[in-house]
């Protein structure tokens, strides 16, 4: 097979398969530290596969560490409420600065576009005020109401939307529906793939979100996964075979998601990079 193909692409294909074996080999580590005890995993002797496979480090976090299955639960809902939101709002936003004409249309784009360049490390301090002035720290809506809106994914609506066939809406508005209606059941359901790639970048966003967490959550059963995972390493002592299976719990939604929806790439980044 590799004679018939130039020698630029056998290149490529060994510089491909060169750098999925380097990325997927910390993963496949932390996969089998998962079924090791934590001896053999600081014991030093280089081991890949376990010597001594247990499911004792999934049954400690499952049965006997009480909070994991709410750090679980806590993660869901909030991935899930922050993606449904960003969804509908971004896609509410994107329609409207492709389609729609009204006052100050511009000024909002630019807004926007320089919202872009903020670091969102900037605004976790104001952040954090607001939310202690309206008494939203260590709760739900603390964690979701800032992130249900995010400028790039407005962006990346925008370009969509931008390249959407006109004629259907028009089709639409002779028959008589109103924007919302044509909003509601032309464009969404056409809009399919830049909504989904945009669930895929939120969910997993929001899912191994750290900072905001561990800036405005301080009860032990608020906590969202990546920051309960901070709790089995102790100051003398890391319990790195309970935190390596809670990782692999961890990382499971992720992957089932991207994989899930992966075959959407391709469909909108040619839609999302066009005119402007």
């Amino acid at each position: 097979m590799f004679r018939s193909l130039p020698l630029a692409k056998v290149l490529l294909y060994v510089l491909l398969t060169t750098y999925a074996v380097i990325t997927l080999i910390p993963f496949l580590w932390a996969l089998s530290a998962s079924f090791k005890p934590l001896s053999e995993i600081v014991s030093g002797t280089p081991n890949f596969l376990p010597q001594n496979f247990t499911l004792d480090n999934y049954r400690q976090i499952f049965l006997q560490e009480p909070l994991f299955v709410r750090w679980l639960f806590n993660s869901v809902v909030i991935a899930v409420s922050v993606t449904l939101l960003n969804l509908l709002f971004n896609s509410m936003a994107g329609y409207a600065l492709a389609r729609l004409s009204f006052v100050g249309k511009n000024f909002w784009f630019f807004l926007i576009l320089a919202v872009l360049a903020v670091p969102a490390q900037i605004t976790l301090i104001p952040t954090f005020l607001i939310l202690k002035a309206i008494g939203w720290l260590n709760s739900y809506q603390g964690m979701i109401v800032p992130s249900m809106v995010n400028a790039t994914f407005i962006f990346m609506m925008r370009q969509f939307f931008i390249n959407f066939p006109q004629e259907l809406e028009e089709a639409a508005q002779l028959d008589g529906l109103n924007t919302i209606g044509i909003f509601r059941y032309i464009i969404l359901p056409l809009a399919k793939p830049a909504l989904a790639a945009q669930a895929i970048f939120v969910f997993m966003g929001s899912w191994n979100n750290f900072l905001l967490p561990v800036v405005i959550l301080f009860e032990p059963e608020m906590f969202t996964l990546p920051l309960g995972l901070n709790t089995f390493k102790g100051q003398y002592i890391s319990y790195w075979n309970y935190i390596m299976a809670a990782s692999m719990v961890f990382t499971l939604p992720a992957l089932s998601i991207y994989a899930f929806f992966n075959r959407y790439f391709i469909q909108s980044a040619t839609f999302t990079g066009g005119k402007g």
